[in-house]
């Protein structure tokens, strides 16, 4: 089961969710695909064993070979290449890492070079109850625009003997598509507000493209109104679970305590949503 955790927004509970779902659920990773802010290690406190940098092809312009036809920069679709009078100029932050610019030189002056973008780091933490959860983190360098070839290494680390959950980055944007694009579900959590309306709709206009089974999580749902519900109600979206706010869970996230460890509880109440979300996938 390949499980993504997404939302319109940030700051909705993307993580809780996320975390606390691995911490109940048997034979589980978590693989952090919010590159740009990875946390969820706050709250797992996985020992990392393993650190591998990711990069993009950059491409190279050979100036002896070099006859500046202009046949790569037309073929960039990214303009990450311009022709002057006498070489080529490379712009390494609007380079894809593509690699069309190699195919269609007609004088083979092109070659490339990896360009560091981030990291991937693995690691490993034991439960309570024994059980040995795996972590996968992808890390964007800073200053760097693209963070989708870092989720894509982190996802195929992915361990296919486990359940997968994808902590997704917020919004609707690239970074979030390629996270979720190949999960067999999607959990969009939200919040009772209007702005958690007004992005819940954008997140499900997302995965209907997609094509995605999804169902809502309202976190702190006692706080708002009920504008959410009624818009997944009209919309035939299954609402799996409904998280309360509660000061003493506030407080113990804010110390990197996982809802599951601060009130074991819960987990009875993960173990449910996570068998609403393989009903859901097998109907």
């Amino acid at each position: 089961m390949n499980i993504a955790i997404a939302s319109g927004k940030g700051g909705t509970g993307k993580t809780t969710v996320a975390t606390n779902l691995v911490l109940s659920i048997d034979h589980a990773q978590y693989i952090d695909c919010d590159v740009e802010a990875p946390n969820g290690n706050l709250f797992l406190h996985a020992d990392i064993s393993a650190r591998d940098t990711v990069g993009i092809p950059l491409p190279v312009i050979d100036r002896e070979r070099c006859t500046c036809c202009g046949a790569c920069a037309e073929a960039c679709e990214f303009n990450a290449l311009a022709v002057l009078k006498t070489k080529v100029m490379v712009f390494p932050e609007l380079c894809h890492g593509c690699g069309v610019c190699l195919y269609v030189c007609p004088e083979d002056a092109v070659s490339e070079t990896l360009k560091e973008v981030g990291v991937v780091e693995q690691g490993f933490l034991t439960r309570a109850d024994g059980q040995v959860v795996r972590m996968v983190q992808g890390e964007l360098k800073i200053g760097e625009p693209l963070s989708p070839p870092i989720i894509k290494q982190a996802k195929r680390l992915a361990d296919p003997d486990r359940a997968v959950i994808l902590d997704a980055p917020p919004g609707t944007s690239c970074p979030v598509i390629t996270t979720i694009k190949d999960a067999d579900y999607c959990l969009l959590v939200t919040e009772p507000t209007p702005f958690g309306l007004h992005d819940l709709r954008l997140a499900v206009g997302v995965v209907r493209v997609l094509g995605l089974s999804f169902g809502v999580v309202i976190n702190r749902a006692d706080s708002g109104d009920c504008e959410v519900l009624d818009y997944c109600a009209a919309e035939g979206i299954p609402v799996l679970l409904e998280l309360p706010f509660s000061d003493e869970l506030a407080a113990a996230y804010s110390r990197g305590v996982p809802l599951v460890v601060d009130q074991p509880a819960y987990r009875e109440v993960f173990q449910r949503l996570y068998e609403r979300i393989v009903a859901e996938v097998l109907s």
